[in-house]
């Protein structure tokens, strides 16, 4: 809905209004500027100023300082960030190496021979980097060597992955993006309820315990789950697949 009121002589005022984005333009009869815009699911907006926010439970929520829960696939349309991996984890893990090995202990590698198909997909973990592309994308290792290989051809579990350790909220926690996809011939779409599936999937087997096995090291997680961090229903989200809102905060340890 697009409100439009005289503010000065030969100045006019509009306010956009729309379930995905609201701005600001003035307009003095030649030009239109935009003084601000931002997206339904964050909660500051963009205004030169940041929010001191708190990291002591290993997060920080990205909305306090214009960021989201949802990734930006297109300009408007995200997918969820529907696991934090907390800072208050073993800090090995909350390393790029340590972060690799572990997620494979629990059942993800690289892609397949090392390549990448597909769009690069963008978040914003309100620390200050701003959009971000994704660290890491792994997918489900079906079996030893080439076991995302067969992901690729067959569908399965995957993730995209990044770290909010921005100067304006170094919380060291990864924030990931987890889901369910199609095989190739359904070009890897996500499946129906694929975003909790794919949540559920890595909870569980960070839950369960494991073991990575060229450090000797067995690792343990407990969950907690939160709502309000994202707005259950499709609303933004790509594919238009609705997602319950429910995020999984997990803090991994040494067993």
């Amino acid at each position: 809905m697009l409100i439009i009121f005289p503010f000065a002589a030969g100045v006019l005022l509009s306010l956009n209004l729309s379930p995905t984005v609201s701005a600001l333009f003035v307009r003095d009869g030649s030009e239109q500027a935009v003084l601000s815009e931002s997206n339904s699911n964050s909660i500051a907006l963009p205004g030169g100023e940041w929010e001191e926010v708190d990291i002591s439970e290993g997060w920080a929520d990205p909305r306090i300082n214009g960021g989201r829960l949802l990734d930006f696939t297109a300009p408007l349309l995200g997918e969820p960030l529907n696991v934090i991996l907390s800072g208050l984890s073993d800090p090995y893990v909350l390393t790029e190496e340590g972060f690799r090995e572990y997620t494979k202990s629990i059942g993800y590698s690289n892609e397949c021979l090392g390549l990448h198909i597909g769009n690069i997909h963008k978040a914003d973990l309100g620390d200050g980097n701003g959009r971000t592309p994704e660290l890491y994308l792994a997918r489900q290792a079906y079996f030893p060597v080439w076991g995302t290989c067969w992901e690729s051809i067959a569908g399965g579990h995957h993730f995209r992955a990044w770290r909010q350790n921005g100067t304006h909220a170094d919380s060291g926690a990864w924030f990931i993006g987890a889901s369910k996809e199609e095989h190739s011939q359904k070009r890897h779409k996500i499946v129906e309820n694929g975003y909790n599936l794919g949540r559920d999937w890595f909870v569980e087997s960070a839950v369960a315990g494991s073991h990575q096995k060229g450090r000797n090291v067995w690792w343990g997680a407990e969950v907690e789950w939160r709502t309000g961090l994202l707005e259950p229903g499709s609303n933004g989200v790509n594919h238009g697949i609705a997602q319950d809102g429910r995020v999984a905060v997990l803090t991994v340890f040494r067993v």
